[in-house]
């Protein structure tokens, strides 16, 4: 056989190696839904090969049936570092900004208002993040508390927890290091009061100020898993998440998201979303903002 031969011989094994075959992605979509509850169809079949490619590419595998097999033989093992890789996070600071303007024009007069001290002599304020992806989020959340609290802020017991599925996500959200191109579209004064701009070779990116780290709890969480927190959370966060899950997932979900809420308690989905036949159990009162019944 020529040496030409033979390499046309290597490039056919090797692009018949890298074919996503029905059996594997099926395969696939029943391991990311038995996982997470992520519904995964055909029309997400090239985005689910472009990020297995790079998986086997990272972990040197031959092919998708070898990594297939990989999960079928050590499925809790490559579990996290799989659904780190597949995972969509799509986020940015003061997204769907509606959802903060509402917390600061309604939520915040009633929450100063309304709130009773505790035993030690503060009011409590809990928020849950619950699809915090890479912080942009909470922190955005927390920005808008400092903003319109602060000159009651020592007065109060603020805690935002933010979690997500993604291992590496909370890590980043954690850290609080973002590249400055994030912060662009964020208002100067926030800028100046909120972040750090690196020096040197670190110049372009910039750092959360301590004060909203403080206010922050980040914690990686399965959605479908056990919830360890107790509450109740005065709002929640679960924002273009859900569109992900099947319809029984959903209303499983927001059944222990209604238990979650405390009273009068507000939740935001995203854009996309609604709460289908649980809408029975809320108010609407904005554009994806709905009111637990009191």
């Amino acid at each position: 056989m020529s040496d030409r031969q033979t390499d046309n011989t290597s490039n056919v094994n090797r692009n018949m190696a890298c074919q996503l075959s029905d059996k594997d992605f099926a395969f696939i979509c029943q391991f990311v839904y038995q996982s997470t509850g992520i519904v995964l169809n055909e029309s997400k079949r090239e985005m689910l090969y472009r990020r297995l490619t790079r998986i086997i590419r990272e972990r040197k595998i031959n092919s998708f049936t070898d990594y297939c097999q990989r999960l079928k033989d050590s499925p809790a093992q490559e579990k996290d570092y799989f659904i780190n890789a597949i995972t969509t996070n799509l986020t940015s600071f003061f997204r769907e900004k509606h959802h903060f303007d509402f917390i600061t024009e309604h939520e915040l007069p009633l929450w100063l208002s309304n709130k009773v001290a505790q035993a030690n002599g503060k009011k409590r304020l809990r928020i849950w993040s619950s699809a915090s992806s890479t912080g942009e989020e909470p922190y955005s959340i927390a920005m808008t508390l400092m903003e319109a609290m602060k000159p009651q802020l020592s007065q109060w017991d603020v805690k935002i927890l933010a979690t997500d599925i993604d291992s590496n996500v909370v890590a980043t959200g954690k850290q609080g290091i973002y590249d400055i191109k994030r912060i662009e579209d964020i208002d100067e004064n926030l800028k100046k009061k909120y972040f750090y701009q690196g020096c040197g070779q670190s110049k372009n990116s910039v750092k959360v100020h301590e004060s909203l780290k403080n206010l922050i709890t980040f914690k990686q969480l399965n959605l479908l898993d056990d919830w360890p927190m107790k509450g109740p959370f005065d709002a929640i966060f679960c924002r273009n998440v859900i569109i992900y899950f099947d319809k029984k997932t959903q209303l499983e979900l927001f059944s222990r998201y209604y238990e979650m809420l405390a009273p009068g308690g507000v939740f935001f989905l995203g854009h996309s979303e609604n709460l289908g036949n649980y809408q029975q159990y809320f108010e609407n009162v904005g554009r994806t903002i709905f009111r637990k019944s009191l």
